[in-house]
């Protein structure tokens, strides 16, 4: 049944809000937070939440109020749909977030559906005041504000049945989305219009954990049919009538300039409507070719005939690296102080390591390239307001890019968050760079005269040629040792872009000139050595952003086969060396993950075959612990990787299933990183690399039996979408250390 109400429209200012959290199994939010939402429901239950803004004390909004937007609604037929306030990448948000919902609401699950929530203030994340998927964060904020919203909804229903029946609300029983009271019986469908009228509980109590069937359950996914029926669509499959399709030219180089182009090949070919010059990221300009469909629009392009002005950037990544190496031996700003003159312990100490670590650039490559779809409404040969169709994980940033860029305001921009086929962050751009472009697109377009949708998609090349990589990373460490082996000082620099600078992130993830996404992983210092960190973030002209688990994709390569290192030095068992320096208290979780993955993989116990060796190495980021165990062998001189074994320490596993491929699937991108040609190589400001023949990633015959094991835990979920990814390819260096007696001191591997 199509549900009404899932894409109202969206807008309002950002808010803040403290994370919800439970409190002796009662709900926490102010019951004025939670909204029913009479015109949505169509003869049922919609309730929603109210935008922060609106949500203040004594119930006075501080800004107008936005329209409603539901994020349940109950139908006559008994459909339950949940609204998800994140973007579906793979991640299995879709399912898990819904599960919470309907775990208190005691729905029937054959009847749950998920419809993802466009941007709009009541869907804003709790903890971070804006609508976003990021961070591994949405299980972590939002699981018990969706639990909240089906107990709310549990509790109206059963006021209607027992209003209905004239009984005591607490002789009714609720199960599988019915409500009986002794020979009575109704179901959620049938009692949807009169809990309409039952006020907003003021308190609801949530059930004991003891109690859930839902939660906690493999589950298959709500999105997994429609996906290999090819029935649910992506942003990339957005159809509307009319519609063109736009593709750019982009400058070579990042923030180049059209100097002069010739369109009369392009508009020669079949299909092509337009040749508009535009206005791309960085400041730069393009020539967008506009088509009756993709292939025409390509086509077109590649007929264009561009010249470009010598602008732009001029950076080379080998030429960065000697950069790096130059600035690791200055005086940098500090992260980390250490106690003690750990300087003058290095220096006498009577043995060393001495290492530099490096790290290149980085493409996400998501298998669904950059998408974007407008509608524009246009009066007197200007947009007044438009829908948008986008992967989003930035919808609240993203639709303000739109309307700044087409001078609208907010609430004339409608986003629609469309399934995306992977992100791993680049569909989180603080700068909205491929939205701004296609909304100047649109814009071009309006102007020559055209009213038609538009659509604009960037190919393979497109994307990994279009910036935003993880940065580029030197890391330099000094580490003294005593004739025992113990370490007695380690100093530490790390030499590399902030992703933050100059973004709205920057005021509090920026604390004195050091961007904490560079330093997390190692900064912490899990082990307890006297460690020293400072940092230096060159101005480069390459545009960069987060990456799948963002710093500790280099800060635990380097803590983590750093530890192997030390662990021979005292002449140590690596495992027995880590367990010795993770305190019992403070790093429990980190001992219980490690333990359990060494446990299941017979590490210690089980005799490898000849020529394998073990791997071990624990991390953690985004509050869950991942330590892998691995088997690895050399096959033609190359790593091949049998066998992992995972111990997870992410706290309540709310859906198993999604989550051990969350770990699978996350184990697989790390391995990316380890293989021959997995590096952005840039020349003179232009990208060498165009396509998955020269960034290659893991192919089904690289991938390994990864065995995944969770620690039990009754706390509150932490994230699952990044962890998996840092502590692999560690794991597998140090196997490969044993393998050869070679340290390897970058990614990816070098094995001649």
């Amino acid at each position: 049944m199509r549900i009404r109400g899932i894409e109202a429209l969206a807008g309002g200012q950002a808010g803040n809000s403290g994370e919800a959290r439970a409190d002796a199994g009662m709900a926490t939010l102010d019951r004025r937070s939670f909204l029913k939402l009479t015109g949505l429901a169509g003869g049922g239950l919609a309730l929603g939440v109210a935008p922060l803004a609106q949500a203040q004390e004594g119930g006075k909004p501080k800004a107008p109020p936005a329209a409603p937007q539901a994020f349940l609604i109950i139908a006559p037929d008994n459909t339950v749909t949940v609204a998800v306030n994140r973007l579906e990448f793979g991640q299995g948000v879709h399912t898990a977030l819904p599960m919470a919902l309907a775990e208190e609401l005691d729905a029937d699950w054959r009847n749950v559906r998920a419809a993802l929530a466009p941007a709009g203030d009541p869907y804003k994340d709790p903890g971070f005041g804006m609508q976003m998927t990021g961070g591994s964060t949405a299980l972590n904020h939002s699981f018990q504000q969706y639990r909240e919203l089906g107990a709310r909804a549990r509790a109206m229903l059963v006021a209607a049945a027992a209003q209905r029946w004239k009984v005591d609300p607490a002789s009714c029983q609720v199960e599988q989305g019915v409500i009986t009271s002794g020979s009575q019986r109704a179901t959620f469908g049938e009692l949807a219009p009169a809990a309409m009228e039952m006020p907003v509980p003021q308190q609801v109590k949530l059930k004991d954990p003891a109690q859930f069937r839902i939660v906690g359950k493999p589950t298959p996914r709500l999105d997994a049919r429609g996906k290999m029926e090819a029935t649910t669509p992506f942003g990339i499959d957005t159809q509307l009538k009319g519609m063109v399709v736009a593709v750019v030219a982009r400058p070579p180089r990042f923030g180049g300039k059209v100097k002069s182009f010739s369109a009369d090949k392009a508009r020669a070919v079949p299909g092509v409507r337009g040749v508009l010059q535009v206005p791309v990221d960085r400041g730069g300009s393009g020539v967008a070719v506009i088509a009756s469909g993709y292939w025409p629009a390509k086509m077109g392009r590649d007929a264009l005939e561009v010249q470009w002005e010598d602008a732009g950037s001029k950076v080379s990544s080998q030429a960065l690296f000697d950069e790096y190496a130059k600035l690791a031996g200055q005086p940098g700003t500090v992260a980390r102080a250490g106690e003690g003159n750990i300087a003058a312990a290095i220096s006498g100490a009577p043995r060393k390591i001495e290492a530099d670590f490096r790290f290149p650039y980085l493409a996400h490559a998501p298998m669904e390239p950059l998408n974007c779809t407008l509608q524009p409404e246009v009066a007197g040969g200007k947009v007044q307001s438009v829908r948008v169709w986008v992967g989003s994980q930035f919808q609240t940033v993203d639709q303000a890019a739109v309307a700044r860029t087409l001078g609208l305001a907010p609430d004339k921009v409608v986003l629609n968050t469309m399934m995306a086929g992977g992100g791993f962050g680049r569909r989180a751009v603080p700068s909205s760079d491929y939205i701004v472009e296609a909304a100047n697109v649109l814009k071009a377009w309006v102007a020559a005269g055209h009213t038609e949708p538009l659509k604009v998609v960037w190919s393979r090349e497109d994307d990994i040629r279009g910036g935003y990589y993880r940065p580029l990373h030197l890391h330099r460490a000094r580490i003294g040792l005593d004739a025992q082996g113990k370490v007695v000082g380690w100093q530490h620099t790390i030499v590399g872009q902030s992703i933050l600078k100059g973004t709205p992130f920057e005021p509090f993830m920026v604390k004195n000139g050091v961007d904490a996404t560079m330093t997390e992983g190692i900064v912490e210092n899990d082990y307890d050595l006297p460690l020293q960190m400072s940092v230096h973030h060159p101005q480069v002209d390459v545009p960069v952003l987060w990456w799948r688990s963002v710093g500790n994709t280099h800060t635990a390569f380097v803590k983590e086969t750093l530890a192997d290192e030390m662990a021979a030095a005292a002449k140590q068992d690596p495992v027995a060396f880590r367990l010795a320096r993770l305190d019992e208290k403070k790093h429990a979780r980190h001992r219980a993950a490690l333990q359990l993955a060494v446990e299941k993989s017979g590490y210690g116990k089980r005799k490898l075959p000849k020529g394998h060796a073990w791997g071990v190495a624990v991390h953690e980021s985004f509050s869950t612990v991942v330590a892998y165990v691995v088997d690895v062998s050399l096959v033609k001189g190359e790593p091949r990787v049998h066998r992992v074994t995972a111990g997870v320490h992410a706290n309540r596993v709310v859906n198993p299933l999604s989550a051990e491929a969350q770990i699978q699937g996350a184990c697989v991108f790390g391995l990316a990183m380890t293989r021959p040609g997995f590096a952005i190589e840039i020349e003179n400001g232009a990208v060498k690399n165009s396509n998955f023949t020269d960034f290659p990633p893991p192919r089904i015959t690289d991938a390994p039996v990864v065995d995944v094991f969770f620690v039990p835990s009754q706390d509150n979920p932490t994230g699952l979408g990044e962890p998996g990814v840092p502590p692999i390819a560690p794991a597998v260096a140090n196997a490969l250390f044993t393998l050869t007696g070679k340290r390897q001191r970058q990614l990816p591997f070098v094995m001649a």
